[in-house]
């Protein structure tokens, strides 16, 4: 039974805040008969707290795989110079980790940039086969704090020598966009396989969690709810979004209501803006995965909500935006989604920034019911084709099947 190493500083657990991709994946890899170990952090990122003892012996006994966790130093902020020092110290302790063991193949997440590397070089002197899995892109998310000329291309040049050192030592790459899955080439980086995977949501999962809390969500009769879900914070246009509903308040649109799902570090701003604004919003705040379900199947609109130097490509949260089936707003200025939502015809494209914009946009679909249903099946439609894990993650699994040499597909 061939042996892989998931390697990978913040994933989610279940019952935690944050990204469960490389979890979901793990699981996947275990039921298609690899021995498979996910080696990650003692410190949960999106809650900046450290896993407990009794939280991690409980993950390890109920996964059907092997969970490693390395120690981590704990930070408080997203942009602290604590965090690059605790990603290097992890970096290290995970070296260590691979090096007192016997694997067949490497998979390791970007970001973080240099733990990837770092994966990469053990794969590397082992001859084993390694694939990278871009989920994000360092520095250039970080430009949206810190974009001074020069002086950010300086600062930031450690992340971009180790993207470059990933890559080069990678056998495949997977993308969670064609953007992503292509970044390996602005360096001249050409991997011997490479795939397009959206990171995607568990569409049963879904169904059955909005189904089981439907009972919960209470709708008042009439109201015609426009819906994000995700972090409140800098990336996140939500600003805009309020003052759309101010608008819409202004021209007596009352039963529109902006419901804001989650927390993050912009909240009272945003609940200040929305009270001086006398806006239609609403913060349930961060919910249980099954509950954002039935919210979402309970909405009318969803909004991808992204300022105009947010650097993501497609996000998290569109799978399960998708699988509610509704029309969606898109604020992002990614040409790869922008693209998607005409083409594929479950939304439209919204310039950040521009409340009044925003504001018509969502008026029109509210006076135009046809149409949005038509968006809302095309939503379910692409969820079902494009984003459900259990058969789209299949394809991570051929490649790596490929390159052990077993009978997957050959994605060269």
């Amino acid at each position: 039974m061939n042996r892989i190493a998931i390697v990978a500083n913040d994933v989610a657990m279940p019952g935690e805040k944050g990204l469960s991709r490389l979890h979901y994946l793990a699981g996947l890899f275990a039921r298609s008969g690899f021995q498979t170990e996910l080696i990650t952090a003692d410190f949960q990122h999106w809650e900046k707290r450290p896993r407990t003892k009794e939280d991690m012996e409980r993950l390890q006994a109920e996964s059907g795989f092997g969970i490693t966790f390395i120690h981590e130093l704990p930070y408080a902020k997203n942009i602290d110079p604590r965090r690059i020092l605790s990603y290097r110290m992890l970096a290290n302790n995970v070296r260590r980790h691979l090096e007192a063991n016997e694997y067949d193949l490497i998979y390791a997440l970007i970001p973080d940039n240099h733990l990837c590397a770092v994966a990469g070089a053990y794969a590397k002197k082992r001859g084993l086969p390694f694939i990278v899995d871009v989920e994000d892109l360092w520095p250039e998310a970080m430009r949206m704090v810190l974009d001074i000329p020069v002086v950010s291309d300086i600062l930031f040049s450690y992340f971009t020598v180790n993207a470059k050192k990933a890559y080069r030592l990678a056998d495949g790459i997977v993308g969670s966009s064609d953007e992503y899955r292509d970044e390996p080439l602005k360096y001249g980086v050409h991997a011997p396989r490479s795939k397009t995977v959206y990171v995607g949501t568990d569409l049963a999962r879904f169904d059955a969690g909005a189904a089981a809390n439907v009972a919960d969500v209470i709708k008042p009769a009439g109201e015609f709810w426009v819906t994000y879900a995700g972090t409140l914070g800098t990336s996140y246009d939500i600003g805009t979004l309020i003052e759309a509903a101010g608008l819409l308040q202004a021209r007596g649109r009352s039963d529109i209501k902006v419901m804001l799902l989650g927390g993050g570090p912009d909240e009272d701003r945003l609940k200040a803006l929305a009270q001086n604004t006398a806006a239609g919003v609403r913060f349930p705040g961060y919910l249980p995965y099954e509950r954002m379900a039935a919210y979402l199947k309970a909405s009318d609109i969803t909004v991808n909500s992204l300022v105009a130097k947010a650097s993501q490509s497609i996000v998290s949260k569109i799978g399960d935006y998708l699988a509610a089936g509704k029309p969606m707003i898109n604020t992002g200025l990614n040409p790869e989604f922008k693209n998607k939502v005409t083409a594929d015809g479950f939304g439209v494209n919204v310039a950040p920034g521009d409340a009044r914009a925003l504001a018509d946009a969502i008026e029109n679909i509210y006076r135009s019911p046809e149409k949005a249903a038509a968006m809302g099946l095309n939503a379910r439609r692409i969820a079902e084709a494009q984003f459900d894990r259990p058969q789209t993650y299949l394809q991570i699994v051929s490649m790596a099947k490929a390159l052990l040499g077993q009978n997957g597909e050959n994605l060269a």
